[in-house]
């Protein structure tokens, strides 16, 4: 639970004890395809079998999902490849796609890359040592010293948990600024020659993308004026004897999926008692939640989310269609979810928003978000009272910033 405040007599007294997401960007590869068009590509790949590409068929007709982006064209899937080739494309795509995202939400932030104080990287769907994030140093200008933490494993968790991490890390530094990158290619991991129940659905599930999310300390919040949300708590779970219900078996063809029909089982048995004890613990009813943020894990588990919270589907209505738009990203989707809902939605000061995610483990993260009193940046404030600021600061962006172009998308919070 978050409480206290930090003490900031030079900016008028205490600021909450809260981090605050100044920009969240997403951006997707060129390529797009229609759920059909992939389906028929990838069912002789997987299976010569005509029933089981006649499962396969009716899995993706059933995902709810309408079209999603790869990284190659659909054509280039076709030929095998090892594992150190479909990883070699994983770094030189992930670090594009990367680069795309946090550039964007850097420039709706109103913030410059050597600004940034801390980089927190996640991926589930490739390797790279030395780490996308060092990679994204010099080709964005961030810092050398920039403090970097790449974490790998967490999967569809990772995004909700990347949160969770900023905010921590903000929370001992109120005067950093720090961001979040996601990037999973989750086509590169689709096994060919592998009809199994896992790789039938996963087939027809995922999709690749990016996105990043700035977000800054208490105090580096109000001399910027940057507007939220706040990230008032965030809370992990893992639960027992569940670790065969989700995630990837490395082998010579790369990774391959696990994946079970347990996911909504652990969501039904756990869930609803977490989440009501998490919102407890900061003091809010389930009832009074304006907004839910639900990772788009698929159809079962977007409909077991909405029986443990006690509301009908048109409450995760922007999970539906970010999934149906561009299916299931792992780390990455939670954060195209807020992205979309960012941009469309319209919130008073007070509101809450709960955001959450599962992944291998099985584990889930649970983030509480509130809108702020919205507020000028410390230098514009001074400017309007006819005082000069200690120091010139770059106010956040007002607005969304679109590049329908390069198909990346960055939200001013």
């Amino acid at each position: 639970m978050s409480s206290g405040a930090v003490v900031s007599p030079e900016l008028g007294g205490s600021v909450p004890d809260v981090s605050r997401i100044a920009a969240v960007a997403t951006a997707l590869p060129p390529y797009r395809y229609t759920q059909a068009e992939i389906t028929e590509m990838l069912a002789p790949m997987i299976t010569p079998d005509p029933a089981k590409q006649a499962v396969m068929r009716r899995l993706h007709a059933g995902s709810k999902v309408d079209t999603r982006h790869l990284v190659m064209p659909l054509e280039s899937y076709r030929n095998a490849v090892t594992f150190t080739e479909s990883n070699d494309r994983f770094i030189e795509a992930a670090t594009s796609l990367a680069a795309d995202a946090l550039r964007d939400a850097l420039a709706a932030a109103g913030i410059g890359a050597d600004q940034v104080d801390h980089v927190l990287f996640t991926s589930v769907t490739g390797i790279s040592a030395p780490s996308i994030d060092a990679l994204l140093v010099p080709l964005l200008g961030l810092r050398s010293d920039v403090k970097r933490v790449p974490m790998f494993g967490l999967g569809c968790v990772g995004g909700a948990a990347g949160l969770g991490r900023l905010h921590d890390y903000l929370l001992g530094h109120p005067d950093d600024v720090a961001v979040l990158v996601s990037v999973e290619l989750c086509s590169l991991t689709v096994q060919r020659d592998d009809d199994s129940m896992a790789n039938l659905v996963a087939s027809g599930l995922f999709g690749d993308g990016a996105a990043a999310v700035v977000a800054v300390g208490a105090r580096r919040a109000v001399e910027l004026g940057v507007n939220g949300p706040d990230i008032v708590d965030a809370r992990s779970h893992l639960y027992p004897d569940s670790g065969h219900i989700l995630g990837f078996n490395p082998g010579s063809t790369g990774f391959r999926i696990i994946l079970t029909g347990g996911i909504a089982d652990v969501v039904d048995t756990h869930f609803e008692r977490d989440v009501a004890e998490f919102l407890d613990a900061n003091g809010v009813e389930l009832e009074s939640v304006a907004e839910f943020f639900a990772h788009p894990g698929g159809p079962r588990v977007l409909e077991a989310f909405a029986r443990a919270l006690h509301v009908d589907d048109s409450a995760l209505a922007a999970s539906w269609r970010s999934m149906a738009a561009v299916g299931n990203l792992s780390s990455s989707s939670i954060l195209h979810v807020l992205a979309d809902s960012l941009d469309a939605g319209t919130r008073r000061p007070g509101d809450d928003g709960l955001l959450f995610a599962l992944g291998p483990g099985l584990s889930a993260e649970l983030v509480l978000l509130r809108w702020p009193e919205p507020q000028a940046a410390l230098g514009s404030a001074a400017a309007e009272q006819g005082e000069a600021p200690g120091s010139p600061v770059d106010g956040g962006s007002d607005g969304d910033v679109r590049h329908p172009a390069s198909s990346s998308e960055a939200v001013a919070a």
